[in-house]
């Protein structure tokens, strides 16, 4: 990782372990919710990549009961970009699970992770961002096997 000061400002801003943190804290914290077991950490590293970028995260389906492998086949544009994207984003979920994991907002815990924060009241784009957070956080338990997210999506573990 480059160091703050060398770093460009969009991203100092934008794609900060703050905004990091915070997303995966909302999506950690859904999953336990929904699937009654801790997210694996793994599973963090798909988190950003899905949620940061604009038209993955408005390309989202509205509900749940989307099959992840059907939504995935409507979207070949963005299967196609997201292991570039992920590969791209993996020092900077790393810098945030750091930070996450400093401030208490994540935990680890037998090999899950677990979140603390839900999405505040509001609008813009934050919010949106910790809404599809949260929609994912709901989403991934609904696959048996946390192994077919990762194929499906063309990246692995």
């Amino acid at each position: 990782m480059r160091p703050w000061s060398e770093r460009p400002q969009i991203e100092a801003t934008l794609l900060n372990p703050a905004l990091f943190a915070t997303s995966l804290s909302v999506a950690a914290r859904a999953y336990e919710q929904r699937a009654e077991r801790l997210m694996i950490w793994p599973l963090a590293f798909l988190v950003p990549p899905l949620v940061l970028h604009r038209p993955t995260r408005e390309a989202l389906p509205a509900t749940i009961a989307t099959h992840l492998p059907t939504w995935i086949g409507r979207q070949p544009l963005i299967r196609a970009g997201f292991p570039a994207r992920a590969k791209q984003l993996t020092p900077l979920t790393r810098e945030g699970l750091r930070l996450g994991l400093r401030t208490g907002v994540l935990s680890i815990d037998a090999g899950g992770v677990r979140g603390s924060l839900d999405v505040p009241d509001g609008d813009g784009d934050l919010v949106d961002v910790l809404k599809a957070a949260k929609f994912l956080g709901r989403w991934l338990p609904k696959v048996e096997r946390p192994s077919s997210v990762f194929a499906l999506l063309g990246v692995r573990p």
